[in-house]
C-alpha cells in the first residue's frame, strides 16, 4: 500500500510539473480570467444611483472582459446586506461590489457588521464622484434654497425626510442637514433611494437628499424641486440651483463610488478588473452619461487600486470621527 501511495504522489507531482511546464500554473490561469460571467452586487434597490452606475459600468466592462457582468441587487440595512454578501463570496474575482462612501461610514453606525471594514475588502478602483442634491416635493411652499432652509428649521417636527437606510448617502446627508440647522426631522427609511425618490415624486414624503445621478433627471422633468447642491460649486447640469453655502446653510458632502472584491482575490484578477474599469472611464460615451447626471470620473491619477485603498482608509477614519461628533452611536443591524 505504501508503494502504491508513493507511486500516486510521484505521478501527481509529475502531472503538476507538466501543467506548469505547459503554462497552466497560476500565472497562466490568471491570464484566462474571466472564463465565466461576473456578478456585480448593488447593495441598494434597482433604479437608485448605485444601480444606474453599476449597469452603465457593467455593460462596458463586460465588453472589455469578454464576459457578461450580471447585476444583483441586494438591498437592506443601509447597504450592509450587500457588503456581507461580498464578504462571504469566494475570492476569485467573479463577485464584485459597487458601493459608495456609506461602506466607509458603516463601522461608525453599526455594531454587528460581522466583518472588519478596513480589511474585508480588496479595492478594485474608484468610479465616480459628485455632490448630493437637496430636493423636495413640488407641493412644499419654499421655492428656493434660502426659503427652504428657513422653512425646514421652523417646520422640522412636521417635515418628513426620506433616506435609503441608516448609513446610506441620503441618511448621512440628512444627518448633516440636521446638524447645520440644529433641528431633528421625522425620517422615513427605504431599502434604496429608488423607492424613496418614487415616494418623493408622488408626494408621500417631503424631502430627499439624493445623489445627482438619480435626482437630476427628476428635477429636469419638473417632478421635484431642487433647493441646493452640497458641492462648493454649482452643477453645470443644474446652473440655477445654488450651493448650500449660497443658500445660507453650508453642507459639504461629496459622494463617490468604488468597486470591491473579497479579501484574498488574486492580484492578477484585480488588475484585470481595474483595467476594464479604466477602459470604461476613458470612454467619452460613459463620461458624457456621467456629466448628464451631474457626476464625473476621478482624475486618471486616482484610477489605481492603490489610490482607491488610500481613499477608502481615509474615509473610514473621517466618517468615524464625524458621526461620533454628531452624537450617533453604533446600532444593531436588523
Amino acid at each position: 500500500m505504501i508503494m502504491h501511495f508513493r507511486r500516486f504522489l510521484t505521478t501527481r507531482r509529475g502531472a503538476l510539473a507538466g501543467l506548469f511546464l505547459l503554462g497552466f500554473g497560476p500565472p497562466a490561469l490568471a491570464q484566462g480570467f474571466p472564463s465565466k460571467p461576473v456578478t456585480l452586487i448593488v447593495p441598494f434597490a434597482a433604479g437608485g444611483p448605485s444601480d444606474v452606475i453599476a449597469r452603465l459600468l457593467g455593460e462596458h466592462m463586460g465588453r472589455t472582459l469578454g464576459q457578461q457582468i450580471v447585476v444583483e441587487n441586494i438591498a437592506g440595512a443601509g447597504g450592509t446586506a450587500g457588503a456581507k454578501r461580498l464578504v462571504t463570496a469566494t475570492p476569485d474575482g467573479y463577485t464584485l461590489l459597487i458601493h459608495h462612501l456609506a461602506l466607509a461610514a458603516a463601522p461608525a453606525l453599526y455594531s454587528n457588521l460581522g466583518y472588519e471594514t478596513q480589511t474585508a475588502f480588496a479595492p478594485v478602483g474608484l468610479v465616480n464622484t459628485g455632490p448630493m442634491v437637496i430636493a423636495g416635493k413640488l407641493a412644499l411652499p419654499p421655492v428656493d434654497g434660502k426659503a427652504f432652509f428657513s422653512y425646514a428649521k421652523q417646520q422640522a417636527e412636521k417635515l418628513t425626510v426620506a433616506h435609503a437606510g441608516v448609513g446610506s448617502n441620503a441618511h448621512l446627508c440628512a444627518v448633516l442637514i440636521s446638524q447645520a440647522l440644529g433641528a431633528k426631522f421625522p425620517q422615513v427609511a427605504y431599502r434604496g433611494t429608488g423607492p424613496a425618490m418614487n415616494d418623493l415624486v408622488g408626494g408621500q414624503v417631503d424631502v430627499l437628499c439624493d445623489q445627482s445621478t438619480t435626482a437630476v433627471p427628476q428635477i429636469l422633468s419638473d417632478k421635484i424641486r431642487a433647493y441646493a447642491v452640497t458641492s462648493p460649486e454649482r452643477l453645470g447640469v443644474l446652473p440655477n440651483v445654488p450651493t448650500s453655502r449660497e443658500a445660507g446653510t453650508e453642507i459639504d458632502m461629496t459622494i463617490w463610488h468604488g468597486l470591491y472584491a473579497p479579501k484574498g482575490t488574486p492580484a492578477a484578477a484585480l488588475d484585470k478588473l481595474n483595467g476594464a474599469l479604466q477602459a470604461a472611464l476613458k470612454d467619452p460615451a460613459v463620461l458624457e452619461r456621467f456629466k448628464a447626471v451631474g457626476t464625473s470620473a476621478f482624475p486618471p491619477a486616482d484610477w489605481t487600486r492603490e489610490a482607491h485603498a488610500r481613499r477608502f482608509a481615509a474615509e473610514v477614519a473621517k466618517w468615524g470621527t464625524a458621526l461620533k461628533a454628531a452624537g450617533l452611536t453604533p446600532q444593531t443591524v436588523n
